[in-house]
């Protein structure tokens, strides 16, 4: 592969409320943590995410608000932000799907799709809430999977089987809005975009994926083609969204589902805009022979990214930077049960940052992220974690190194004595380790990657409890020199080492060590190299605890105060 760009985006959190935790490891710190490791590896990234602002999610939430729709999206755009900000998630740009620059890219697709014969005309039956006096948005009206029988089905798709869903599939339909059963079945007119006609060439583009994509994307976007892929409607009813460019459509709006995708092109170009000196938007979406182009996102939003949006890209006919790795997400469930945004059960995104620092949230979503599989958060595995691996093995190597150093050399590093068997071993084991990490970190096996940092710092704790520098200094100090230079010297290829997951944690690791946290640069030397960069008589700072551990009382009142059910 011979690519010069990275492209890098996450799924766009949808703007009705804040994120939680499920959503932060899904697509949104994944894609910060793999986007900071190519920036230190020298690569050109572009890292885009967004607010997703259409639809009527946001509708009824202002309504529910008293406030204009507009307003209501200024307003949670900004507090999506700080807590962005807060979890130091380093996007290039973080724009939003309302803006003229997405309209301008959906309008723009929109027609090519439309010139090429790709729009179709229907009447069709939707639903139609009486007591809301409004067609309901497939999202706004639930009730049971005729397929699974799950009882809180959406009218796009049921969240338990993924099969996609028409409202009038539903059993026991209900309004989401305001509970009503008083629903009827009215025509009404909308443009479908014709998949069917995209499915060759979308299951022979596809099939170039096969063994490259996580198997949580590959399937799912297999099963879609196998089941066959059918007309799919992108107007509604509507006031909020983009009107629709089309004589006769002008009452609609564009659905939700086709400009979100679209936005990764709107925001980029907001970017672009922005910053008129940086490469212009097309440089990353028109010319995309030299762009590698990764995704990010949990599994219920894989259907549209590798089915509905490369489709539509497909469509125009012109050269659009399709995705080159889909990383599909499962899920994180809380205490076994799911995260829910609409029932505010779990933790939410803000609240974490106001428990504990940012990293050890960063560090534990990412030692347990959902990958193969579902995963669960309880807030005793979160403090075993932290008190374990920050704590005993990060904390406490970096914390004796330090006092046992400056209780017998001073704050500095070190001189005296000549490497010996050990030092050799320790080299030859932390290149394997961190080749491995290396290549974990660029397959975004994360889980594997978060694992083989911690089996690095448990080395440092190795040689330090084979080594015994207490026991050495008084009776070879020169030896004793030899063991806390080499561990002093460890310090800051831990901090290198662990500033994709948790980088204030590095800044504060290089701060110890007098060393500037600016233009940091993924290890390419070998470890004998690596472990000699501190020079002799380089000063460093007085130890201080870069963790604290969680109590067990502390456990049980965060559990209580954020009603987490306990096990049966």
């Amino acid at each position: 592969m011979n690519k010069t760009k990275y492209l890098i985006t996450s799924a766009l959190p949808y703007i009705n409320g804040l994120p939680h935790l499920g959503h932060m490891v899904g697509c949104l710190l994944p894609s910060d943590v793999y986007a900071r490791f190519m920036r230190m590896q020298g690569k050109d990234v572009l890292y885009i995410c967004g607010t997703d602002e259409h639809g009527t999610a946001s509708e009824v939430a202002a309504l529910k608000a008293g406030v204009p729709v507009q307003e209501y999206c200024d307003d949670f755009h900004e507090q999506h932000k700080k807590i962005y900000q807060a979890f130091n998630l380093s996007f290039d740009y973080l724009g939003r799907t309302s803006t003229e620059q997405n309209k301008e890219m959906t309008y723009r697709i929109a027609e090519e799709l439309d010139k090429n014969g790709f729009f179709e005309e229907k009447t069709i039956k939707q639903v139609f809430s009486v007591d809301d006096n409004q067609f309901l948005a497939d999202r706004y009206i639930t009730g049971t999977c005729p397929h699974c029988g799950y009882e809180k089905a959406r009218g796009d798709q049921c969240e338990n089987c993924t099969k996609v869903l028409d409202p009038t599939d539903l059993i026991n339909a209900r309004s989401t809005i305001s509970g009503s059963t008083n629903l009827e079945v009215r025509e009404t007119k909308h443009l479908f975009i014709k998949l069917s006609a995209l499915q060759p060439k979308l299951k022979a583009w596809l099939e170039t994926k096969e063994f490259t994509w996580p198997e949580v994307a590959y399937s799912i976007a297999q099963k879609w083609l196998k089941e066959g892929l059918q007309e799919r409607c992108i107007t509604r009813d509507l006031k909020w969204g983009f009107p629709v460019n089309k004589e006769g459509f002008e009452d609609k709006v564009f659905y939700v589902w086709f400009d979100a995708p679209i936005g990764y092109i709107g925001i980029t170009k907001q970017w672009s805009d922005e910053k008129p000196a940086e490469r212009s938007w097309e440089d990353w979406w028109l010319k995309p022979d030299d762009v590698h182009y990764v995704e990010f996102m949990g599994k219920d939003n894989v259907p549209y990214h590798t089915i509905t949006f490369p489709a539509t890209l497909m469509g125009t006919g012109e050269n659009w930077k399709l995705v080159d790795y889909l990383k599909g997400m499962s899920y994180l469930t809380f205490n076994g049960g799911k995260f829910s945004k609409s029932e505010q059960v779990g933790i939410f995104c803000d609240q974490a940052v106001q428990e504990f620092p940012a990293d050890y949230w960063r560090y534990w979503l990412m030692a347990n992220a959902p990958e193969s599989s579902d995963s669960s958060f309880t807030f005793e595995a979160f403090a075993s974690t932290i008190n374990k691996d920050l704590n005993d093995v990060l904390g406490n190597f970096i914390n004796r190194v330090l006092k046992m150093t400056t209780s017998n050399f001073g704050q500095i590093v070190p001189d005296g004595g000549v490497e010996g068997d050990d030092e050799k071993a320790l080299y030859t084991r932390l290149d394997e380790l961190i080749a491995d990490y290396t290549k974990y970190m660029n397959e975004m096996e994360f889980r594997k990657a978060l694992s083989t940092l911690r089996e690095i710092w448990v080395e440092g704790n190795n040689y330090i409890a084979r080594n015994e520098p207490w026991k050495v200094v008084k009776t070879d100090k020169e030896r004793a020199a030899v063991i806390l230079r080499t561990a002093l010297n460890m310090i800051p290829l831990f901090a290198v080492l662990s500033a994709p997951v948790m980088p204030e944690t590095s800044e504060k690791m290089l701060k110890l060590m007098n060393l500037s946290s600016e233009n940091l640069t993924w290890v390419k030397a070998d470890a004998s190299d690596v472990l000699k960069q501190l020079s002799v008589g380089h000063e460093f700072n007085a130890p201080e605890l870069l963790f604290s551990k969680i109590s067990a009382e502390q456990v049980e009142e965060l559990a209580i105060r954020y009603k987490e059910k306990k096990e049966v």
